[in-house]
């Protein structure tokens, strides 16, 4: 039997990612903006407090298990910019170009050490808006920033986020230049949910995971 669950964004990069991996075990997985849910206010310090803040508001207006999760890009030699602000680095208003255009920017002239960055996921779920006790996932995918973009897929810093050491590549590969299921399994958000859908094979009754 499958389970529903509202997926807390609207970001449709997101929905593949998380639904792809969910649905072949029995969960429909829809974004919340099939609700009319708002975007929640992100008003807390950190990744974990935020998914939680965005989860609750979804599980609020559906009534339905909610899934959040909250990623960015950690540069440690800016003191972990953009971090939480990853969406809106350049502004409240900025696009995926503006962002990695300010990035780049940032870094210009370094190199080495100072262009090492991990994407970061913390990925919750809550079966209620009161749920005690939330599942709660976390990953970091390690990498480096790219003096260019690189490829055509992905979102976000995907195609600046350069992964070393895959196999048939003599050159560092950007995350936008990985296919969809390759991203899946290595990325942070890939490794969140994996350690997600771990836990909830000992929460949901057994009808509610196939094989």
């Amino acid at each position: 039997m499958n389970r529903e669950y509202v997926l807390a964004s609207g970001n449709q990069g997101k929905l593949r990612e998380i639904s792809g991996m969910l649905e072949p075990l029995g969960f429909v997985v829809r974004p919340q903006i099939d609700w009319d849910v708002p975007e929640a206010a992100e008003t807390a310090s950190t990744f974990i407090e935020n998914s939680l803040i965005k989860a609750r508001q979804a599980a609020r207006y559906t009534g339905l298990p909610s899934i959040a999760d909250d990623s960015g890009l950690v540069v440690p030699a800016l003191n972990g910019e953009p971090g939480i602000y990853s969406a809106r680095y350049a502004g409240d208003d900025a696009d995926d170009l503006a962002n990695m255009q300010k990035l780049l920017h940032a870094l210009e002239g370094k190199s080495g050490l100072d262009r090492n960055a991990y994407f970061y996921c913390a990925m919750v779920l809550v079966e209620s808006v009161d749920d005690p006790a939330p599942l709660v996932a976390t990953a970091r995918w390690h990498g480096h920033i790219l003096t260019s973009r690189q490829g055509d897929g992905g979102f976000g810093y995907d195609p600046i986020f350069g992964v070393s050491g895959l196999s048939g590549s003599d050159r560092p590969v950007a995350s936008a230049e990985l296919s969809p299921a390759e991203k899946s399994r290595i990325s942070h958000r890939g490794q969140a949910l994996e350690e997600l859908v771990r836990q909830l094979r000992y929460t949901v009754p057994d009808d509610g995971i196939t094989e």
